[in-house]
């Protein structure tokens, strides 16, 4: 699916000098990032999930009775 990314000025110079470095082009590095966003979410949600349980272990103890 073909989408517009809008990036700053800064956005693009950084991802610009980030591609160059890694030897690919501007795409293939946003493509990266964001295949290593979605990689992380199932360890984010997980997280998530133990700093509420962690948090509020009186109240879910509670509500378990």
């Amino acid at each position: 699916m073909a989408m517009n990314l809008r990036l700053t000025p800064e956005q693009t110079a950084g991802l610009r000098a980030a591609a160059e470095q890694d030897g690919i082009s501007m795409q293939e590095a946003a493509l990266a990032a964001v295949d290593a966003y979605i990689s992380r979410r199932p360890q984010r949600l997980s997280d998530a999930i133990a700093r509420v349980a962690n948090e509020d272990a009186e109240l879910l103890h509670r509500l378990s009775q």
